[in-house]
């Protein structure tokens, strides 16, 4: 049997997703959670493998696990030469290095959306700030990077190397998740994202969740179906797009009120939308990702809008908070399920929480309720339980570091991919 190594940023959902098919998996990520530990024989990158929590430390803990073939989730994607490096010696179930490469250029991407009449917004590469229009809201991005990380209004300044500007579009962020085998696309989901909410403890830019479906409004829904399709159909012919893939977009609306799909940008894997897109397709999404990487498209899957509403959120720290005990988190509703004792910094992932409602008020009511619920525990003194160390200096810590006792210890460092 084929050992497939999972390896990513966070790889929690696609390992839960890959259980489901009954491979023999190994995961390795930066985090190694509890409920991952419960999904597959798991380890934490530089807790238990003692390697750099880098794209080449991931690409090093697959090597060393013997894997005979890799699924990446992110930010590998921004790294093309690493899974270069991976094909050489083992399977890549995924867009390879070479097409990583083009759909991650800018200048390529807004080049395909122009002559496709695919909406984007204006985008400026390093060197073109003077062509930034008065009266625009530019925003100032990272060329590499994911999950609102690094996002901030522009303020004139000259663009360095890693960074681009993109236009604001006002309206509703978006993200569409399809699998694709080359050729043509099927729209798994066109999801709501939860971009910066306070009662989540998000600021700025930052992605906090997502909500399916975007709509339930018939005439929105059968507007948006259709231009997510074009656009997923359209990039996978350019770029010869397999497996799953992700679209980030904003809904605006046309001069004639009409709901218009703006494409952000391209997520060339596994996204964090996809956990609640297979819960509406009824599906392993990792048994689609590999079939699609072979070439194979389920005629069966339909493009439907969802029944309901179902939602996820990311728990952001409010404070430095040490955990208390987490036994029974999955039995609560609760993921990505951190360690007792574990020391999280202010603004850094906690958990992710979920709920379903018969509305999208219902689903946003739930997950405020469900996150007070896990600040009320969590921001409470944790008796018996010592905090974990401090965070070596000159790192950043992307969210976790873990005491002995329960987990190995380790900063997690924030952009490292």
């Amino acid at each position: 049997m084929t050992r497939l190594a999972l390896i990513g940023v966070s790889v929690r959902a696609l390992a839960e997703s890959a259980a489901l098919t009954g491979e023999e998996v190994v995961a390795a990520d930066f985090f190694g959670d509890r409920d991952l530990a419960q999904a597959c024989e798991s380890y934490a990158v530089g807790r238990d493998l003692g390697l750099p929590l880098t794209a080449q430390g991931l690409a090093a803990a697959a090597r060393r696990l013997r894997a005979d073939a890799v699924v990446y989730t992110a930010n590998l994607e921004n790294h093309p030469e690493v899974v270069g490096e991976i094909s050489g010696w083992a399977r890549v179930i995924g867009n390879d290095a070479a097409t990583l490469a083009r759909v991650r250029d800018w200048a390529s991407l807004r080049r395909v959306c122009a002559a496709a009449g695919i909406a984007v917004p204006e985008t400026l590469l390093p060197g073109e700030e003077r062509r930034a229009r008065a009266g625009v809201r530019w925003l100032r991005k990272r060329r590499r990077s994911g999950g609102g990380h690094g996002v901030r209004r522009w303020c004139g300044t000259a663009l360095d190397a890693d960074h681009l500007l993109q236009a604001e579009i006002p309206g509703r962020p978006a993200s569409v998740a399809f699998v694709a085998d080359g050729q043509g696309a099927r729209v798994l989901a066109v999801s709501e994202q939860l971009i910066g909410r306070r009662r989540l403890g998000a600021r700025g830019f930052t992605w906090c969740g997502d909500l399916v479906p975007f709509t339930t409004a018939p005439a929105e829904a059968d507007a948006l179906l259709p231009q997510a399709r074009r656009a997923a159909t359209v990039l996978t012919r350019y770029y010869g797009l397999r497996g799953l893939n992700g679209l980030d977009c904003v809904v605006a609306r046309d001069a004639d009120g009409a709901p218009q799909l703006w494409l952000i940008e391209v997520n060339p894997r596994f996204t964090a939308s996809m956990e609640l897109a297979e819960a509406a397709v009824g599906r392993s999404l990792f048994a689609l990702h590999v079939a699609a990487c072979e070439g194979r498209l389920p005629a069966d899957l339909l493009e439907t809008t969802p029944q309901g509403h179902a939602a996820k959120g990311v728990v952001y720290a409010r404070r430095m908070c040490t955990m208390p005990a987490t036994t029974d988190w999955r039995l609560r509703g609760r993921s990505d399920v951190p360690w007792p004792g574990q020391r999280i910094e202010k603004g850094h992932p906690v958990c992710s929480v979920r709920c379903a409602g018969a509305s999208r008020a219902a689903c946003l009511t739930g997950l405020r309720r469900a996150a007070a619920a896990v600040y009320e525990e969590i921001e409470a003194p944790v008796a018996g339980v010592q905090p974990g160390p401090a965070p070596e200096t000159g790192a950043r810590v992307l969210a976790r570091t873990e005491t002995p006792a329960q987990g190995p210890p380790g900063p997690y460092v924030e952009e490292v991919l």
